[in-house]
């Protein structure tokens, strides 16, 4: 199965939100939307991809 990765299509083994986050190296804190919705960390867990999925993980960026 496909998706689209912030940007970049990527092939994934597991459907469920929370694997493929941790696969992704993510450290909290970050956001995460699935086609566009917020889906809360606590969410992530349950949430399931599907064949084209748009995820976007954001960081915060520190500066000044």
């Amino acid at each position: 199965m496909n998706v689209v990765f912030n940007g970049q299509q990527v092939a994934l083994t597991d459907t469920n939100l929370q694997a493929f986050i941790e696969s992704q190296g993510a450290v909290p804190p970050f956001a995460v939307a699935v086609n566009g919705q917020f889906v809360p960390r606590s969410q992530c867990a349950l949430a399931e991809l599907k064949e084209g999925d748009q995820i976007e993980l954001l960081s915060p960026i520190q500066g000044g």
